[in-house]
């Protein structure tokens, strides 16, 4: 990307963790970068006030009903913003001259469509949401090489992949991929101490300050499981050619391993805004605000095997992504159901894959054609999954086994 014109930047879930890293970086490169459109679900004061230090020449609100406190708080203020609101005002902002680069980071189902119309607008694609690659990982990925678009993950895992690379591209002197996980809480515990597992611990990780879901999501290792469907999907990477080490320092974020015996890894502090810097810059290098790893700080890095018997989702995960089609979409469904009755104190943490295997069972995955056909997997699998909530007892008291 030439660094003499200004790039138009879209930052889609701009009220969000991501979003606020991204207009960080873009801030600190003012003769390179612009926000030109900034999007947010419902929280509209947070969306003003970022207007008001950005100064974009779009805002978006996902709620249809909140559009004319958008449009009179922009008003108001005397920012010469537009207001917009739907996810087609969107859609359509990603894919106009609006913008040149999108940063996907609307979290859910939520953001697949207009991941997707900036895919096909060939626009590049700073991708943070991840049920886009989960879900509809074919659709994407085709979508983006028929436009040209270029995606550049954000997640830290995949972005070091993307760094190893130098590409999307794992061409065939590539022998191996291996993301790397914390492990979670739960690092070390067999399948009966997991019995005992309340909600108040499985939210608890050790290494990250997340929201529930995704503290669960790490607590099970189900999120190494997407995060690998993710990279199938990415690299164009078969099954057998990607593996999950757990590396409880969470300092090298993923490795890849070549024909002539050489690894090359991605070390880094965790901070998303040196991923978002390589989107932004690659292929060149642009400050991120990020201090370098002091090593001596760290002398120990430990990497283990992941217990695919005390944590089944990671298995499940593998199934799902061996099986295809409308596989992934229906195990994130019915792991999204599961996780949170077991966050409203429904189910026990066991229960959480014995359901998600249950529902896999009874829902063959047929081809992900469409992006209708993927979201009508998705709600078949939380129905059935609801459906058998009813069998398994809460947690602390009798657990329910597979």
């Amino acid at each position: 990307m030439p660094a003499q014109s200004l790039h138009k930047v879209a930052v889609l879930g701009a009220t969000g963790s991501i979003g606020a890293s991204a207009l960080d970086v873009v801030a600190r490169h003012p003769d390179r970068y612009r926000a030109t459109v900034l999007a947010s679900g419902r929280n509209v004061d947070a969306l003003l006030a970022l207007c008001a230090v950005h100064r974009p020449d779009h805002a978006v609100v996902a709620d249809t009903g909140l559009y004319a406190r958008l449009r009179d708080g922009l008003k108001e203020a005397g920012l010469p913003t537009h207001a917009h609101a739907g996810d087609g005002a969107l859609d359509q902002l990603v894919a106009s001259g609006a913008c040149d680069i999108v940063v996907a980071a609307i979290v859910g189902a939520a953001g697949l469509s207009s991941t997707l119309s900036a895919a096909r607008a060939g626009k590049r694609l700073l991708l943070a949401n991840k049920e886009s690659l989960v879900l509809a990982g074919e659709l994407l990925t085709a979508a983006a090489d028929v436009a040209g678009a270029e995606i550049i993950p954000i997640d830290s895992e995949h972005n070091a992949i993307f760094q190893c690379l130098r590409s999307r591209r794992a061409q065939a002197e590539v022998r191996r991929i291996v993301l790397t996980a914390s492990g979670g809480p739960f690092r070390g515990r067999t399948r009966a101490e997991l019995a005992r597992v309340t909600r108040e611990q499985a939210v608890a990780h050790p290494k990250w300050s997340m929201g529930p879901k995704i503290s669960v999501d790490s607590a099970t290792l189900m999120n190494k499981g997407l995060e690998l469907i993710e990279a199938h999907h990415l690299f164009g990477v078969p099954r057998e050619r990607l593996g999950v080490l757990v590396h409880p320092q969470s300092l090298v974020h993923s490795l890849v391993e070549f024909v002539d015996g050489s690894t090359l890894a991605q070390l880094g502090l965790p901070d998303m805004r040196t991923s978002l810097a390589v989107g932004l810059g690659w292929p060149e290098r642009i400050d991120s605000g990020v201090a370098g790893l002091d090593l001596l700080a760290h002398p120990k890095l430990e990497f283990e095997a992941p217990d695919l018997e005390a944590f089944p989702c990671l298995r499940l995960a593998i199934q799902a992504m061996q099986a295809g089609g409308t596989a992934p979409a229906m195990l994130n469904a019915a792991n999204e159901v599961a996780v949170s009755a077991f966050l409203q104190g429904k189910i026990g943490f066991l229960s959480i894959p014995a359901l998600v295997e249950s529902t896999l069972a009874a829902l063959p995955a047929t081809s992900a054609d469409s992006l209708e056909a993927l979201l009508a997997a998705d709600a078949q699998a939380r129905r059935v999954t609801e459906r058998n909530l009813a069998g398994h007892v809460p947690a602390m008291s009798i657990h329910h086994h597979e």
